[in-house]
């Protein structure tokens, strides 16, 4: 069984950089692996990888994760080009056939079996039954992308960042759907920033 240590609390956040390298505010776990590739790619690295995995939920924090490396990675990004066209085809009702096939194909495989262990405190935890590999934890995220794209309610909040040049998809669950950035304080930010310099140049004119 992969399981954390029994001995302190497990944090399931993975670090993020101050310039937002990870980023899991888009409402999904496939939807926050699209994030991952802009404004640069940011799994560059099976460091970067296991970050990305453990802030997501799809592993605990001490996985070993004992077989990853760089045919990880490149899979890993290879199904986020899938579903980065399948999440775009919806919202421009372009279908993309391939991407679907390949989805499908991946989603058939198991995900990781989570289950619970009995901390020191005496607390239950998650864990993992087995040290999960690569097709189980694409399965995962896979899965999520067709529970997302089948879903009606869900696949109607999915949402465009209103940024200027920002590509990220996001699900908007925001009261009266009014939720117009990835982010309020990357996005959001900017654009006031730019409105409060376009009135500032008004006002000296």
């Amino acid at each position: 069984m992969a399981s954390p240590s029994a001995s302190a609390p497990v944090s399931t956040a993975a670090p993020v950089s101050a310039s937002g390298e990870l980023r899991f505010d888009s409402g999904r776990s496939s939807l926050d692996l699209l994030t991952t590739a802009h404004p640069e790619e940011r799994l560059d690295s099976v460091v970067r990888l296991r970050a990305w995995l453990v802030g997501s939920g799809l592993v605990p924090a001490d996985t070993p994760l004992r077989g990853a490396g760089p045919a990880w990675l490149a899979a890993v990004r290879e199904l986020r080009d899938h579903i980065e066209q399948l999440v775009c085809g919806e919202l421009d009702g372009r279908p993309a056939p391939a991407a679907l096939e390949r989805v499908n194909a991946l989603a058939r495989c198991a995900p990781p079996a989570p289950c619970a262990i009995r901390r020191a405190d005496g607390t239950l935890d998650r864990a993992l039954h087995a040290d999960p590999g690569c097709r189980e934890l694409l399965a995962a995220v896979a899965r999520d992308a067709v529970e997302l794209l089948t879903d009606p309610a869900a696949r109607s909040c999915l949402r465009r960042c209103e940024g200027d040049s920002c590509p990220i998809i996001y699900l908007d669950t925001s009261r009266g759907r009014r939720r117009r950035w990835c982010s309020s304080e990357v996005c959001g930010n900017r654009e006031r920033v730019a409105r409060h310099r376009r009135r500032a140049a008004l006002a000296r004119t």
